[in-house]
C-alpha cells in the first residue's frame, strides 16, 4: 500500500474504533466523539474536559443535525484539522 492508502486506512479505523460503542455501529455519539478526540487528537486539541467546547464542536460536525457524527461528518474535522496543521507547518 502507498503511504496515502495506509493514511486512509488508519483514519477508516481509528472511526470504526470508537463508533458502535454506544449504538449504530457507523456513527460517533458525543461521548464516542469525545473518547477520539481525546485519545487521537489529544496532542493538537489540548486534553480538555471542557464541556461547552465538546458540544460546540458536536453541533458543528453534526451537520444533519441526527445526534450524532456519521463518517463523512468526521472526514470534513480530520480534513480542517489536517488544513490548520499545514498551514501551521508551511509559516515555519
Amino acid at each position: 500500500m502507498s503511504d496515502i492508502q495506509k493514511g486512509m486506512a488508519l483514519l477508516i479505523g481509528a472511526f470504526h474504533k470508537y463508533s458502535g460503542k454506544e449504538g449504530d455501529k457507523l456513527t460517533l455519539s458525543k461521548g464516542e466523539l469525545k473518547d477520539l478526540l481525546t485519545a487521537e487528537l489529544g496532542d493538537l486539541l489540548g486534553k480538555s474536559q471542557d464541556k461547552a467546547a465538546l458540544d460546540k464542536i458536536f453541533k458543528d460536525l453534526d451537520s444533519n443535525a441526527d445526534g450524532s457524527v456519521d463518517f463523512q461528518e468526521y472526514i470534513t474535522l480530520v480534513a480542517c484539522i489536517t488544513m490548520l496543521c499545514n498551514d501551521f507547518f508551511a509559516k515555519k
